[in-house]
């Protein structure tokens, strides 16, 4: 009780007013005063030790933090890989010397970091990787590519499979490394997606020197690191298929907004009964999806690393995400067949393209078959 007081009144205190009212609009300045703080208090990554930046609160003060954000409207959008990937993996895996260089910044959403994984004859069988670290000196020098580099034209840090003994079998030769995308030798080139847009490159190194300090764990036991790494991965891309929310150009609504706005409303009611009717399926599936996230959010708080079960979040939460954009689109009709032009306005491009960008849940993060594969084995036993 002590700490929900504590945390009301701090909140109330230090958020601007205008970001707590959904009807007024805050200046730059008073966004920007209110994530420095934010930052500085450790609640983007609110488990972490204080030592690193983080908030060092355990379980029950996460809940309370989380509904003292939400019933002020006052909660700052962070994410991407630092803090679901490349930050939980440092702090299983790292050297006291790398969690101090890297997870304050981190926190405080100063650096974005992109993954050097999957190459193009290496995606589902990812121990195959052939780009190459030779050793020179006090370095490495890196020669290969990878693909589908979420980020990468936009990255300051890159975490790395590269392989350290040729010689080795294909699991047991593999580090895992870090540089930043500033070192010379690194050259990134975006790949353009049926939805108009590029989160995806192609990355090329040529040459590139990167410290021996800069490993992860032990040298040619990289496989363990990037398996860990990919179950946070898949706990966190299985993340968006919770929730109902429709976010557009800094905007967002429900899908039963965008349902009522689509085919009209009758006392307060979607005017559709066959429409109401998946959306409440979808929304009971929404709910029931999130406990069982919470649930699993809850042991990594408690200090248990994530299982096999992240492969069941991966799956099942992008099959929520896809289905979730399959009934925007069959709510928009022809208005969802629009690309460009003033016959269409921006949510309705943005919804196309979101349903669009949708399709690749079911591949990154390692494919839909790779995660069943994985759930009929490691979780429900069967044979092979």
């Amino acid at each position: 009780m002590e700490f929900r007081t504590e945390t009301r009144a701090w909140i109330e205190e230090n958020c601007p007013t205008s970001i707590r009212e959904r009807d007024k609009t805050p200046s730059r300045e008073e966004i920007s005063s209110w994530r420095s703080l934010y930052f500085d208090r450790g609640w983007s990554a609110p488990t972490w030790p204080s030592k690193y930046g983080g908030g060092g609160l355990e379980g029950p003060e996460v809940r309370i933090l989380q509904e003292e954000l939400r019933r002020a409207n006052a909660g700052v959008p962070v994410g991407g890989m630092g803090l679901t990937m490349i930050g939980p993996a440092l702090l299983e895996f790292g050297s006291e010397e790398q969690c101090y260089e890297h997870l304050p910044s981190i926190v405080r959403q100063e650096i974005v970091w992109c993954q050097g994984y999957s190459e193009p004859g290496s995606g589902s069988d990812l121990a195959g990787l052939q780009t190459k670290a030779i050793e020179d000196g006090d370095d490495y020098i890196i020669n290969g590519s990878k693909i589908w580099t979420s980020g990468a034209d936009h990255a300051d840090w890159m975490f790395c499979l590269v392989r350290t003994d040729q010689n080795a079998s294909k699991h047991e030769g593999i580090s895992f490394i870090l540089f930043s995308m500033k070192s010379p030798g690194v050259t990134v080139k975006p790949i353009r997606l049926i939805s108009g847009a590029s989160p995806f490159c192609e990355t090329f190194f040529d040459d590139v020197r990167v410290p021996k300090r800069n490993v992860v764990s032990e040298v040619n036991k990289g496989w363990t690191v990037a398996k860990r790494l990919l179950q946070y991965e898949r706990t966190s891309i299985g993340g968006m298929g919770g929730g109902g929310s429709v976010a557009s150009r800094g905007r967002v609504r429900t899908i039963a907004d965008v349902a009522k706005e689509c085919v009209g409303e009758n006392d307060g009611r979607i005017a559709d009964p066959d429409l109401r009717d998946r959306l409440v399926s979808h929304r009971i599936n929404d709910q029931a999806f999130a406990l069982t996230a919470r649930r699993t959010g809850e042991e990594g708080r408690a200090g248990v690393a994530p299982t096999f079960v992240s492969s069941m979040l991966k799956y099942y939460g992008t099959e929520q995400n896809k289905n979730r954009y399959d009934l925007l689109m069959s709510m928009k009709g022809v208005n969802g067949l629009g690309w460009t032009g003033e016959d269409f306005d921006r949510t309705d491009l943005d919804i196309t393209r979101q349903w669009l960008r949708s399709k690749a849940n079911s591949i990154e993060g390692g494919t839909s078959e790779v995660q069943l594969n994985i759930i009929a084995k490691r979780i429900l036993g069967l044979p092979d």
